[in-house]
């Protein structure tokens, strides 16, 4: 009897739900959290890619800026680098963990590859390309990085830069009249090598990512999500950063608290230069973004942070990734985060 009665009962609320999910409603059964119409719960993902973000208890929220392709550029810099002495770009600083620089390569490629896999469960229909901008790397450190991009049917390429590219553009002197080192010009030249990229790619979205960023699982499929939700909250582009840096939390300012999918976003007026926005932002902000890979500035991201008084930009809380550097600075790891599990877990 007692099977008769649950089924009848899991019947008639799949029934009842069919009806009220046509009014824009969900049935949620208090005693179980389930949500019988598409047995789930209401602790799970229960956004539709495309159509509708869905909150409990808030509601859904209709998607009307849709994603269809995602572009991931990763800037690589291990100059063939295979010793522990390997510093960060421009300081004296070692990184967390003490490996050479290409074990952050890998790391963050396969932490991101495993990432888009995960939002493909999600975004059937996503086009995602994964190119990586490589500039120096040896030989050795190069099969690495191609044995790692073996592993995934997603699209993937290596963009050998030349050293001679963007010479003419890049000032090899500051803002200060000061003389800038080899390792910035390589940093400088991929930026203005990635932003070139998307000039003429026709993704919706570009995603441009330091290669010392490793990502939670669930990272990419929450920025997509988080993207259509808010930018259609907004009805405007926006920016999103992956990070939940620690110097966001150094000084008193105003913020706005948004919910993405399954994390909060406030608003940030500062980032480093891993960041994802729309085809139509780099088209507006084009001269910008250029001249942040031409002039070295102070912050190096200060083009960025001129973009943000004008524009939304959104970072996660808790972060989505873990930027690699110094345990002492303020731009590395990220508050709450389990920073040794998502390490191992992408170890290549």
């Amino acid at each position: 009897m007692k099977n008769k009665s649950a089924k009848k009962k899991n019947f008639f609320s799949k029934f009842l739900g069919k009806i009220v999910r046509k009014f824009g409603f969900e049935i949620i059964d208090q005693s179980t959290l389930e949500i019988p119409s598409n047995e789930k719960f209401a602790n799970e993902n229960l956004s539709k890619s495309g159509t509708k973000s869905v909150t409990v208890p808030l509601g859904s929220t209709k998607i009307t800026n849709k994603i269809n392709s995602l572009t991931i550029i990763i800037r690589s810099y291990s100059f063939g680098d295979t010793d522990k002495n390997q510093v960060m770009l421009d300081q004296n600083k070692k990184r967390i963990f003490d490996l050479p620089k290409i074990e952050y390569t890998l790391r963050t490629i396969k932490s991101v590859i495993k990432s888009c896999e995960q939002a493909k469960k999600f975004y059937k229909d996503l086009q995602i390309k994964i190119l990586i901008t490589d500039d120096k790397s040896n030989q050795e450190n190069l099969t690495r990085i191609n044995e790692i991009l073996k592993i995934t049917n997603l699209e993937t390429k290596i963009i050998n830069l030349n050293e001679n590219e963007f010479v003419n553009e890049i000032s090899p002197t500051d803002v200060n009249g000061e003389k800038i080192s080899k390792n910035m010009i390589s940093n400088m030249r991929n930026i203005l090598k990635s932003i070139q990229i998307a000039e003429t790619d026709n993704s919706d979205l570009f995603y441009f990512l330091e290669d010392d960023y490793i990502h939670t699982r669930d990272a990419i499929t929450e920025m997509l999500f988080t993207y259509e939700k808010i930018s259609s909250q907004l009805n405007k582009e926006i920016f999103l950063c992956p990070a939940d840096y620690p110097y966001l939390y150094s000084t008193i300012e105003n913020t706005k608290l948004f919910f993405g999918n399954m994390r909060h976003w406030r608003t940030v007026n500062e980032t480093l230069v891993t960041f994802l926005t729309s085809k139509k932002m780099i088209i507006k902000y084009l001269d910008k973004f250029k001249l942040m890979g031409s002039k070295r500035h102070h912050p190096m991201e200060l083009i960025l942070h001129k973009i943000y008084e004008k524009e939304y930009c959104f970072s996660p809380i808790p972060s989505l990734a873990m930027h690699a550097t110094n345990i002492n600075t303020i731009y590395g790891l990220p508050p709450n985060f389990d920073w040794k599990k998502i390490w191992e877990e992408n170890t290549p």
